[in-house]
């Protein structure tokens, strides 16, 4: 028990930017599901929550993980940051009245992302259940926009779906690293992957 009582003091001394990042995460897509959804519309209000929430507060805990020497952690929050800021420049460009149909670009940048993401899965298949689902959420969120964005209609709600799973996975995942840590025991289990 003496143990774990000082890997929790070391821990909590060295603040873990997780639950920030996963935060951020948990609220952009849980507006961005909203208009695949059919319960909003449009995507002029959600360029905020993506610049800000998803862009921004993801790259700031990915800088702060990369600080830690977490690479892991550094590269899916930078990299998911980048993914989100794009998107809210393309929607804002859209809504400017930039000519053209982006869709099919689209569809390319969400098959890099779908490729990144599988990669980023096998990772996670290391760290805890929790958030190898949030990863396995996010593949099929990019194979639902990869096939939306080349003509496969149905897959848009897939897609919200999708982002609704991952915010509600987000925000378990956020409240787990936050809760845990500040009242030093498993106040929200994640649990552990086996070998």
């Amino acid at each position: 028990m003496e143990n774990n009582h000082n890997i929790l003091e070391v821990t909590s001394k060295q603040p873990d930017p997780s639950a920030l990042g996963l935060f951020g995460l948990a609220i952009v897509t849980l507006v961005a599901s909203s208009e695949k959804l059919g319960l909003t519309d449009g995507v002029i209000g959600i360029l905020s929550c993506a610049l800000l929430l998803g862009g921004f507060t993801q790259l700031i805990a990915g800088f702060l993980d990369y600080k830690k020497q977490n690479v892991f952690g550094g590269l899916a929050f930078m990299g998911y940051g980048m993914f989100w800021i794009t998107i809210a420049l393309t929607w804002w460009l859209i809504a400017q009245g930039y000519e053209g149909d982006f869709t099919k670009q689209l569809g390319f940048f969400y098959l890099g992302y779908l490729i990144f993401t599988i990669y980023m899965t096998i990772g996670a298949r290391i760290t805890n259940r929790a958030l190898f689902c949030i990863f396995l959420a996010i593949d099929v969120l990019f194979i639902s926009l990869v096939c939306y964005s080349f003509g496969i209609e149905f897959m848009k709600p897939v897609a919200g779906a999708a982002e609704l799973v991952i915010s509600l996975l987000s925000f378990y995942a956020s409240a787990a690293n936050v809760l845990n840590i500040h009242m030093q025991k498993e106040v929200l289990p994640i649990g552990k992957m086996s070998a």
